[in-house]
Protein backbone atom coordinates (compact mmCIF):
# COMPACT_ATOMS: atom_id res chain seq x y z
CA UNK A 1 0.00 0.00 0.00
CA UNK A 2 2.47 2.07 -1.78
CA UNK A 3 4.78 3.47 1.14
CA UNK A 4 4.11 4.48 1.67
CA UNK A 5 4.96 3.12 -2.55
CA UNK A 6 6.03 2.56 -2.32
CA UNK A 7 4.35 3.04 -2.31
CA UNK A 8 4.82 3.76 1.90
CA UNK A 9 8.18 5.41 5.43
CA UNK A 10 9.77 8.80 5.49
CA UNK A 11 13.71 8.97 4.79
CA UNK A 12 16.07 11.64 5.36
CA UNK A 13 19.93 11.36 4.28
CA UNK A 14 21.54 15.00 5.08
CA UNK A 15 24.56 16.36 4.25
CA UNK A 16 26.68 18.39 6.96
CA UNK A 17 27.43 21.36 5.98
CA UNK A 18 31.32 22.17 6.22
CA UNK A 19 31.61 25.01 8.72
CA UNK A 20 35.48 25.41 8.53
CA UNK A 21 38.49 24.89 10.85
CA UNK A 22 37.24 27.20 13.64
CA UNK A 23 37.44 25.80 17.12
CA UNK A 24 34.32 24.88 18.79
CA UNK A 25 33.84 28.21 21.24
CA UNK A 26 33.79 29.98 18.31
CA UNK A 27 32.28 28.15 15.26
CA UNK A 28 30.62 30.01 12.77
CA UNK A 29 26.75 30.02 13.58
CA UNK A 30 24.31 26.98 12.41
CA UNK A 31 22.33 27.91 9.56
CA UNK A 32 19.18 28.68 10.14
CA UNK A 33 16.24 25.99 11.12
CA UNK A 34 14.63 25.07 8.36
CA UNK A 35 11.20 26.45 9.02
CA UNK A 36 8.05 24.53 9.77
CA UNK A 37 6.04 23.02 6.80
CA UNK A 38 2.39 24.83 6.86
CA UNK A 39 0.18 22.37 7.47
CA UNK A 40 -3.68 23.13 6.03
CA UNK A 41 -6.80 22.57 8.16
CA UNK A 42 -8.20 18.94 7.26
CA UNK A 43 -4.82 17.33 6.36
CA UNK A 44 -3.38 14.13 8.12
CA UNK A 45 -0.31 14.78 9.75
CA UNK A 46 2.84 17.19 10.33
CA UNK A 47 5.62 16.94 8.02
CA UNK A 48 5.94 18.66 4.41
CA UNK A 49 3.12 17.45 2.07
CA UNK A 50 4.70 18.36 -0.75
CA UNK A 51 5.23 14.86 -2.46
CA UNK A 52 2.79 13.18 -0.68
CA UNK A 53 0.02 15.02 0.83
CA UNK A 54 -2.51 13.54 -1.20
CA UNK A 55 -1.34 10.13 -0.99
CA UNK A 56 -1.36 9.69 2.84
CA UNK A 57 -4.29 11.38 3.42
CA UNK A 58 -5.88 9.06 0.79
CA UNK A 59 -4.48 5.80 2.35
CA UNK A 60 -5.03 6.89 6.27
CA UNK A 61 -9.08 7.03 4.71
CA UNK A 62 -8.75 3.77 3.41
CA UNK A 63 -7.10 2.23 6.65
CA UNK A 64 -9.48 3.87 8.50
CA UNK A 65 -12.35 2.81 6.39
CA UNK A 66 -11.47 -0.65 6.13
CA UNK A 67 -11.75 -0.64 9.75
CA UNK A 68 -15.03 0.69 10.48
CA UNK A 69 -14.06 4.19 10.69
CA UNK A 70 -15.57 7.53 9.04
CA UNK A 71 -12.81 10.33 8.36
CA UNK A 72 -13.81 14.14 9.93
CA UNK A 73 -15.88 16.44 6.78
CA UNK A 74 -13.34 18.40 7.55
CA UNK A 75 -10.19 16.15 6.05
CA UNK A 76 -12.81 14.93 3.65
CA UNK A 77 -13.38 18.40 2.32
CA UNK A 78 -9.67 18.33 2.24
CA UNK A 79 -9.36 15.84 -0.22
CA UNK A 80 -11.71 16.75 -2.59
CA UNK A 81 -9.98 20.39 -2.82
CA UNK A 82 -7.50 18.56 -4.12
CA UNK A 83 -8.59 17.58 -7.32
CA UNK A 84 -8.49 18.84 -10.59
CA UNK A 85 -11.35 19.66 -12.81
CA UNK A 86 -10.41 17.17 -14.82
CA UNK A 87 -10.48 14.37 -12.39
CA UNK A 88 -7.09 13.74 -11.85
CA UNK A 89 -4.71 14.85 -8.57
CA UNK A 90 -1.70 16.20 -8.16
CA UNK A 91 0.74 15.05 -5.42
CA UNK A 92 -0.07 18.03 -3.48
CA UNK A 93 -1.48 21.82 -4.24
CA UNK A 94 -0.49 24.18 -1.53
CA UNK A 95 -3.26 26.92 -3.39
CA UNK A 96 -6.46 24.71 -4.40
CA UNK A 97 -8.46 27.88 -5.51
CA UNK A 98 -5.89 28.13 -7.93
CA UNK A 99 -7.23 26.01 -11.34
CA UNK A 100 -4.71 23.61 -12.28
CA UNK A 101 -3.06 24.29 -15.61
CA UNK A 102 -0.24 22.59 -17.68
CA UNK A 103 2.11 23.06 -15.39
CA UNK A 104 0.24 21.56 -12.93
CA UNK A 105 2.51 18.25 -12.56
CA UNK A 106 -0.67 15.63 -12.52
CA UNK A 107 0.40 12.63 -10.61
CA UNK A 108 -1.16 8.61 -11.75
CA UNK A 109 -0.42 7.01 -8.51
CA UNK A 110 -2.29 10.33 -5.97
CA UNK A 111 -5.18 9.99 -8.08
CA UNK A 112 -5.43 6.09 -8.08
CA UNK A 113 -5.10 6.19 -4.58
CA UNK A 114 -7.32 9.16 -3.74
CA UNK A 115 -10.58 7.31 -5.89
CA UNK A 116 -10.52 4.50 -3.42
CA UNK A 117 -10.57 7.04 -0.62
CA UNK A 118 -13.22 8.61 -1.99
CA UNK A 119 -15.00 5.59 -3.03
CA UNK A 120 -14.02 4.38 0.83
CA UNK A 121 -16.10 7.42 2.37
CA UNK A 122 -19.21 8.06 0.18
CA UNK A 123 -21.20 6.29 1.89
CA UNK A 124 -20.84 8.05 5.33
CA UNK A 125 -19.29 11.73 3.92
CA UNK A 126 -21.33 14.63 3.89
CA UNK A 127 -22.19 14.29 0.19
CA UNK A 128 -22.09 10.88 -0.81
CA UNK A 129 -23.25 11.71 -4.16
CA UNK A 130 -20.15 14.32 -5.11
CA UNK A 131 -17.96 12.06 -3.87
CA UNK A 132 -18.96 9.34 -5.99
CA UNK A 133 -18.63 11.68 -8.98
CA UNK A 134 -15.30 12.67 -8.23
CA UNK A 135 -13.96 9.18 -7.53
CA UNK A 136 -15.77 8.39 -10.97
CA UNK A 137 -14.15 11.45 -12.45
CA UNK A 138 -10.80 10.21 -11.33
CA UNK A 139 -11.07 6.86 -12.54
CA UNK A 140 -11.88 8.46 -16.00
CA UNK A 141 -8.57 10.58 -16.43
CA UNK A 142 -6.55 7.44 -15.52
CA UNK A 143 -8.02 5.86 -18.36
CA UNK A 144 -7.64 8.72 -20.58
CA UNK A 145 -3.98 8.94 -20.01
CA UNK A 146 -3.38 4.80 -20.01
CA UNK A 147 0.07 4.14 -22.29
CA UNK A 148 -0.18 2.29 -25.57
CA UNK A 149 0.82 -0.89 -23.72
CA UNK A 150 -1.79 -0.98 -21.45
CA UNK A 151 -0.29 0.22 -18.43
CA UNK A 152 0.38 3.49 -16.14
CA UNK A 153 3.43 5.30 -15.33
CA UNK A 154 4.05 7.80 -12.25
CA UNK A 155 3.20 10.96 -14.24
CA UNK A 156 0.89 10.84 -17.85
CA UNK A 157 3.02 9.96 -20.26
CA UNK A 158 5.81 8.33 -18.98
CA UNK A 159 6.66 4.81 -19.40
CA UNK A 160 4.84 1.75 -17.54
CA UNK A 161 5.67 0.71 -14.28
CA UNK A 162 4.67 -2.53 -12.32
CA UNK A 163 3.35 0.22 -9.09
CA UNK A 164 1.62 2.53 -10.75
CA UNK A 165 -0.19 0.30 -12.96
CA UNK A 166 -0.82 -2.20 -10.31
CA UNK A 167 -2.47 1.04 -8.34
CA UNK A 168 -4.84 2.24 -11.29
CA UNK A 169 -5.76 -1.54 -11.33
CA UNK A 170 -6.65 -1.30 -7.58
CA UNK A 171 -8.63 1.61 -8.42
CA UNK A 172 -10.58 0.78 -10.91
CA UNK A 173 -11.73 -2.35 -8.99
CA UNK A 174 -12.76 -0.18 -6.06
CA UNK A 175 -15.27 1.15 -8.64
CA UNK A 176 -16.45 -2.45 -9.21
CA UNK A 177 -15.06 -1.96 -12.49
CA UNK A 178 -12.90 -5.00 -14.84
CA UNK A 179 -9.41 -4.29 -15.32
CA UNK A 180 -9.16 -7.10 -17.82
CA UNK A 181 -11.64 -4.90 -20.10
CA UNK A 182 -9.79 -1.45 -19.43
CA UNK A 183 -7.93 -1.35 -22.94
CA UNK A 184 -5.89 1.09 -24.36
CA UNK A 185 -5.97 2.31 -28.14
CA UNK A 186 -4.27 -0.68 -29.06
CA UNK A 187 -6.38 -3.00 -27.47
CA UNK A 188 -3.98 -4.13 -24.41
CA UNK A 189 -5.31 -3.97 -20.54
CA UNK A 190 -3.13 -3.56 -17.65
CA UNK A 191 -2.56 -7.04 -17.11
CA UNK A 192 -0.73 -6.99 -20.60
CA UNK A 193 1.52 -4.49 -19.07
CA UNK A 194 2.56 -6.72 -15.73
CA UNK A 195 3.06 -9.93 -17.48
CA UNK A 196 6.28 -8.66 -18.93
CA UNK A 197 7.16 -7.52 -15.82
CA UNK A 198 7.66 -10.67 -14.22
CA UNK A 199 11.03 -11.96 -14.05
CA UNK A 200 10.72 -16.10 -14.98
CA UNK A 201 10.74 -19.28 -12.56
CA UNK A 202 14.35 -20.10 -13.91
CA UNK A 203 15.99 -16.88 -13.15
CA UNK A 204 18.85 -17.37 -10.55
CA UNK A 205 18.07 -14.06 -8.71
CA UNK A 206 14.28 -13.18 -7.85
CA UNK A 207 12.48 -16.08 -9.29
CA UNK A 208 9.13 -15.27 -9.97
CA UNK A 209 9.30 -11.35 -8.74
CA UNK A 210 8.30 -8.59 -10.50
CA UNK A 211 10.42 -5.33 -11.44
CA UNK A 212 9.59 -2.34 -10.94
CA UNK A 213 10.22 -1.59 -14.62
CA UNK A 214 13.05 -2.79 -17.27
CA UNK A 215 16.52 -1.02 -16.63
CA UNK A 216 18.55 0.68 -19.22
CA UNK A 217 19.65 -2.52 -20.82
CA UNK A 218 15.98 -4.17 -20.79
CA UNK A 219 17.51 -6.29 -17.77
CA UNK A 220 14.25 -7.08 -15.14
CA UNK A 221 15.59 -6.66 -12.03
CA UNK A 222 13.87 -8.18 -8.89
CA UNK A 223 11.61 -5.32 -6.59
CA UNK A 224 9.86 -6.39 -3.65
CA UNK A 225 7.79 -3.14 -3.62
CA UNK A 226 6.93 -3.86 -6.67
CA UNK A 227 6.60 -7.17 -6.66
CA UNK A 228 3.77 -7.34 -3.69
CA UNK A 229 1.74 -4.98 -5.85
CA UNK A 230 1.68 -6.99 -8.80
CA UNK A 231 0.88 -9.69 -7.15
CA UNK A 232 -2.01 -7.69 -5.44
CA UNK A 233 -3.20 -7.02 -8.80
CA UNK A 234 -2.75 -10.11 -10.47
CA UNK A 235 -4.89 -11.45 -7.91
CA UNK A 236 -7.59 -9.06 -8.54
CA UNK A 237 -7.25 -7.76 -4.78
CA UNK A 238 -5.84 -4.36 -3.38
CA UNK A 239 -4.84 -3.82 0.55
CA UNK A 240 -7.88 -4.07 1.83
CA UNK A 241 -8.32 -7.90 1.31
CA UNK A 242 -8.43 -10.23 4.18
CA UNK A 243 -6.09 -13.51 4.03
CA UNK A 244 -7.80 -16.48 2.66
CA UNK A 245 -8.08 -20.40 3.44
CA UNK A 246 -6.97 -22.91 3.50
CA UNK A 247 -3.22 -22.18 3.65
CA UNK A 248 -1.88 -22.45 -0.04
CA UNK A 249 2.13 -22.58 0.41
CA UNK A 250 3.66 -20.26 -2.55
CA UNK A 251 5.76 -21.83 -5.56
CA UNK A 252 6.99 -20.26 -8.58
CA UNK A 253 5.53 -22.56 -11.16
CA UNK A 254 6.15 -22.15 -15.04
CA UNK A 255 3.72 -22.22 -17.54
CA UNK A 256 3.78 -21.96 -21.24
CA UNK A 257 1.45 -19.28 -21.73
CA UNK A 258 1.71 -17.40 -18.28
CA UNK A 259 -1.23 -16.07 -17.15
CA UNK A 260 -1.58 -13.05 -14.49
CA UNK A 261 -2.96 -15.04 -11.68
CA UNK A 262 -0.19 -17.79 -12.29
CA UNK A 263 2.47 -14.94 -12.44
CA UNK A 264 0.59 -13.30 -9.38
CA UNK A 265 1.34 -16.21 -7.17
CA UNK A 266 4.90 -17.00 -8.72
CA UNK A 267 5.45 -12.92 -6.98
CA UNK A 268 4.11 -14.76 -3.58
CA UNK A 269 6.65 -16.92 -3.76
CA UNK A 270 9.08 -14.62 -4.08
CA UNK A 271 7.88 -12.81 -1.20
CA UNK A 272 7.83 -15.93 0.55
CA UNK A 273 11.49 -16.62 0.47
CA UNK A 274 12.78 -12.98 0.42
CA UNK A 275 11.03 -12.97 4.20
CA UNK A 276 12.05 -16.45 5.18
CA UNK A 277 15.80 -15.13 5.30
CA UNK A 278 15.34 -12.54 7.97
CA UNK A 279 12.28 -12.20 8.95
CA UNK A 280 11.40 -8.92 7.07
CA UNK A 281 12.29 -7.10 3.91
CA UNK A 282 15.28 -4.87 3.98
CA UNK A 283 15.83 -1.51 2.26
CA UNK A 284 19.82 -0.88 0.43
CA UNK A 285 21.74 2.37 1.99
CA UNK A 286 20.89 5.69 0.48
CA UNK A 287 23.47 6.34 -2.62
CA UNK A 288 26.80 7.71 -0.99
CA UNK A 289 25.88 6.80 2.19
CA UNK A 290 29.03 5.57 4.42
CA UNK A 291 27.76 2.63 5.46
CA UNK A 292 26.75 -0.29 3.27
CA UNK A 293 24.68 -2.08 5.91
CA UNK A 294 20.96 -2.51 4.48
CA UNK A 295 17.98 -1.23 6.92
CA UNK A 296 14.85 -3.16 7.76
CA UNK A 297 12.07 -1.69 5.49
CA UNK A 298 8.49 -1.82 7.80
CA UNK A 299 6.51 -0.57 4.90
CA UNK A 300 7.40 -3.07 1.97
CA UNK A 301 7.58 -5.32 4.83
CA UNK A 302 4.08 -4.96 5.71
CA UNK A 303 3.19 -4.78 2.12
CA UNK A 304 4.48 -8.17 1.57
CA UNK A 305 1.96 -9.44 4.38
CA UNK A 306 -1.17 -8.11 2.86
CA UNK A 307 0.11 -9.51 -0.68
CA UNK A 308 0.60 -13.15 0.91
CA UNK A 309 -2.05 -13.57 2.78
CA UNK A 310 -4.49 -12.53 -0.36
CA UNK A 311 -2.46 -15.58 -1.38
CA UNK A 312 -3.67 -17.78 0.75
CA UNK A 313 0.53 -18.31 2.29
CA UNK A 314 -0.98 -17.51 6.07
CA UNK A 315 2.14 -19.14 7.69
CA UNK A 316 4.67 -17.15 5.97
CA UNK A 317 3.34 -14.10 6.48
CA UNK A 318 2.95 -14.56 10.34
CA UNK A 319 6.30 -13.88 10.94
CA UNK A 320 6.66 -11.03 9.31
CA UNK A 321 3.95 -9.72 10.81
CA UNK A 322 5.26 -10.66 14.76
CA UNK A 323 8.32 -8.33 13.57
CA UNK A 324 6.33 -5.56 12.73
CA UNK A 325 3.90 -5.98 15.85
CA UNK A 326 7.51 -5.83 17.91
CA UNK A 327 9.66 -3.62 16.04
CA UNK A 328 7.21 -1.00 14.15
CA UNK A 329 6.08 1.20 16.63
CA UNK A 330 9.20 4.04 16.61
CA UNK A 331 8.65 3.52 12.57
CA UNK A 332 5.34 4.28 12.39
CA UNK A 333 5.47 7.09 14.57
CA UNK A 334 8.46 8.88 12.99
CA UNK A 335 7.15 8.21 9.66
CA UNK A 336 3.30 9.68 10.04
CA UNK A 337 -0.08 8.36 8.54
CA UNK A 338 0.52 6.46 5.38
CA UNK A 339 2.90 3.82 8.08
CA UNK A 340 0.36 3.68 10.60
CA UNK A 341 -2.36 2.87 7.53
CA UNK A 342 0.36 0.22 5.80
CA UNK A 343 0.19 -1.40 9.32
CA UNK A 344 -3.42 -1.40 9.60
CA UNK A 345 -4.00 -3.30 6.41
CA UNK A 346 -1.42 -5.79 7.24
CA UNK A 347 -3.49 -6.47 10.67
CA UNK A 348 -6.40 -6.35 8.71
CA UNK A 349 -5.09 -8.76 6.13
CA UNK A 350 -4.04 -11.01 8.76
CA UNK A 351 -7.21 -10.78 10.92
CA UNK A 352 -5.56 -9.03 13.73
CA UNK A 353 -6.99 -6.65 15.98
CA UNK A 354 -5.51 -3.25 14.92
CA UNK A 355 -6.37 -1.22 18.41
CA UNK A 356 -3.95 -4.22 20.15
CA UNK A 357 -0.75 -4.36 17.36
CA UNK A 358 1.61 -5.15 20.11
CA UNK A 359 1.80 -2.45 22.21
CA UNK A 360 0.12 0.17 20.32
CA UNK A 361 -3.65 1.19 19.35
CA UNK A 362 -2.80 1.96 15.38
CA UNK A 363 -6.58 3.69 14.60
CA UNK A 364 -6.08 5.99 17.79
CA UNK A 365 -2.41 6.86 16.92
CA UNK A 366 -3.63 7.22 13.10
CA UNK A 367 -6.58 9.28 14.11
CA UNK A 368 -3.96 11.26 16.00
CA UNK A 369 -2.64 12.62 12.72
CA UNK A 370 -5.59 14.33 11.75
CA UNK A 371 -8.72 15.81 12.43
CA UNK A 372 -10.59 13.27 14.93
CA UNK A 373 -12.60 11.03 13.23
CA UNK A 374 -16.30 10.56 13.33
CA UNK A 375 -17.96 7.59 15.71
CA UNK A 376 -16.85 4.21 13.82
CA UNK A 377 -19.77 2.67 11.74
CA UNK A 378 -18.99 -0.84 12.67
CA UNK A 379 -16.91 -3.23 14.50
CA UNK A 380 -13.55 -3.08 14.45
CA UNK A 381 -12.15 -6.10 12.65
CA UNK A 382 -11.02 -8.75 14.90
CA UNK A 383 -8.89 -11.60 14.62
CA UNK A 384 -11.10 -14.52 13.68
CA UNK A 385 -13.73 -12.21 12.32
CA UNK A 386 -15.21 -14.21 9.51
CA UNK A 387 -17.35 -11.25 8.13
CA UNK A 388 -14.31 -9.05 7.78
CA UNK A 389 -12.61 -12.14 6.34
CA UNK A 390 -14.77 -11.97 3.16
CA UNK A 391 -13.87 -11.20 -0.50
CA UNK A 392 -12.81 -7.82 -0.65
CA UNK A 393 -11.99 -8.17 -4.66
CA UNK A 394 -15.15 -5.45 -4.91
CA UNK A 395 -13.74 -2.71 -2.48
CA UNK A 396 -9.72 -2.97 -3.05
CA UNK A 397 -7.50 -0.46 -2.82
CA UNK A 398 -3.86 0.80 -4.06
CA UNK A 399 -1.09 -0.34 -4.02
CA UNK A 400 2.24 0.48 -3.04
CA UNK A 401 4.19 2.51 -2.25
CA UNK A 402 7.19 3.43 -4.05
CA UNK A 403 9.86 6.15 -3.04
CA UNK A 404 10.34 9.21 -5.06
CA UNK A 405 13.14 11.33 -4.02
CA UNK A 406 13.55 14.92 -4.49
CA UNK A 407 17.28 17.04 -3.93
CA UNK A 408 16.61 20.14 -1.72
CA UNK A 409 19.19 21.89 -2.50
CA UNK A 410 23.41 21.54 -2.91
CA UNK A 411 25.03 19.78 -0.04
CA UNK A 412 21.86 19.53 1.88
CA UNK A 413 20.52 16.32 1.16
CA UNK A 414 17.22 14.19 0.20
CA UNK A 415 13.69 14.26 0.88
CA UNK A 416 12.30 11.10 -0.32
CA UNK A 417 8.37 10.38 0.57
CA UNK A 418 7.82 6.70 1.54
CA UNK A 419 6.04 5.42 -0.94
CA UNK A 420 7.73 5.75 -4.39
CA UNK A 421 11.12 3.94 -5.09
Amino acid sequence: MTIVRRGAAALAAAAVLCTGMAPVAFAAPSPSATPAPTIPAGLYGTKDPTYDGVWRQSLAFVAQTSSGVQPADEAVAWLTTQQCDNGAFASYRPDPAKPCDPATMLDTNATAVAVQALAAVKRAGADPEALGKAAESGASWLKGVQNKDGGWGYNPGSPSDANSTSIVVSALIALGQKPGEVKSAEGRTPYDALLPLALPCSTKEGPGAFAYQPDKDGKLLANADATAAATLAGLGKGITARGVEPQQTPACTAEAKPTINRAALNGASYLAAALAKTGHLNTPPMPGATDPTELPDHGNTADAVVALATAGALKEASGALTWLQQNSAAWAKESGPAAYAQLILAANAMRVDPTAFGSTDLLKELAATGPAPKASSSPTAKAGDKAAASDSSDTTDLWWIIGIGAVVGIGIGFLLSGRRK
